[in-house]
């Protein structure tokens, strides 16, 4: 739902962008910040203490408006915070070279948790009032911390409880699976059976390790991911509503958030209503839906990462091989 504003505000998009990312003062790869996913993997960093990560961030606006709006004093905020922890730091943006609003934000490890949430809010005087926000970051990003996945986690529980005896009786006769996606709710849920592979959720939990240890986390996190990513699409364009034309509407919440983020790959070069509209059509006809699977298979498996996790894991099964041992 959009908020609604007794006063002006900014219409044109706020973008922010995360740069780089250091921990301990040491650089991180780029390949740990996620653009698409808008996501800093913090839990893959190899290192299972560290103190301190500092992300450069930047943010892109509309400069006409900001400059022509009926507002002034403008500040742009990044915004760092965790529910969990209820821990919540700010800093004032400045003008960088390029025309973005750029500056570094740090997150202490001691006072966080999980997963942390980065935005950005605009602030300025409007109607003679001070610290009015006029915009907010057309997508917050996410700075995973323990996560057991590793695609973007945007609204997904993890709960680990075991099948056989849990509480959840609808889970028993799964109990021989060792996860089970569930999608059903408000809340895309990922059950990890604690009874079914025996060291499961310790491997996934771990960091470091030896090479075999690695590859093992990184391969199981990949296929929950995917078949994650698989069941939340088909639980999303399940049951679309339509306008008064037949037209189908994009659902709202995490239905909202999967599709922006898998039709681009499974139907290159269409709009989402347009999107939708022709995966609703094929279904309704049955014409075009082995088609429609393909391409939900190759978005699933791109937003899990598996091919750059698979090649990962077939160096290190070689390096295992080739020096007698993981290590």
């Amino acid at each position: 739902m959009t908020a609604v504003f007794p006063y002006p505000t900014l219409f044109g998009d706020v973008d922010l962008r995360v740069t780089s990312v250091s921990v301990d003062g040491r650089e991180l790869p780029y390949s740990m910040i996620s653009a698409p996913d808008c996501a800093v993997a913090l839990h893959q960093v190899g290192r299972e203490r560290w103190d301190r990560a500092r992300l450069r961030v930047a943010v892109s606006f509309p400069e006409r408006e900001i400059r022509e709006g009926t507002w002034s004093d403008v500040v742009f905020l990044a915004v760092l915070a965790e529910k969990a922890t209820n821990v919540r730091s700010t800093v004032v943006l400045s003008r960088a070279a390029d025309g973005t609003m750029a500056g570094t934000i740090e997150l202490d490890r001691a006072l966080h948790f999980r997963r942390a949430t980065l935005g950005v809010v605009v602030v300025a005087t409007v109607d003679g009032v001070a610290g009015r926000s006029i915009a907010t970051a057309t997508q917050d990003w996410y700075i995973d911390l323990k996560s057991s996945m590793p695609a973007r986690q945007r609204e997904i529980e993890i709960v680990e409880l075991d099948f056989t005896e849990g509480e959840h009786e609808w889970l028993r006769p799964y109990k021989e699976s060792a996860w089970i996606v569930e999608t059903a709710g408000d809340v895309p849920t990922v059950y990890l059976n604690t009874s079914a592979v025996e060291g499961l959720t310790e491997a996934l939990h771990g960091s470091g390790g030896t090479r075999a240890e690695r590859m093992l986390r990184d391969l199981t996190t990949t296929q929950i991911a995917q078949e994650a990513w698989t069941a939340m699409f088909h639980t999303a364009i399940s049951d679309l509503e339509t306008d008064e034309d037949g037209t189908p509407l994009v659902p709202k919440g995490w239905r909202e958030s999967v599709l922006k983020a898998m039709l681009p790959d499974v139907l290159p070069g269409r709009q989402p209503t347009d999107a939708l509209y022709e995966i609703a059509e094929r279904r309704a006809k049955g014409y075009g839906w082995a088609e429609i699977q393909t391409g939900v298979q190759f978005a699933a498996g791109r937003r899990s990462r598996a091919t750059r996790n698979l090649t990962n894991a077939v160096r290190s099964l070689q390096v295992i091989e080739g020096t007698g041992g993981a290590r």
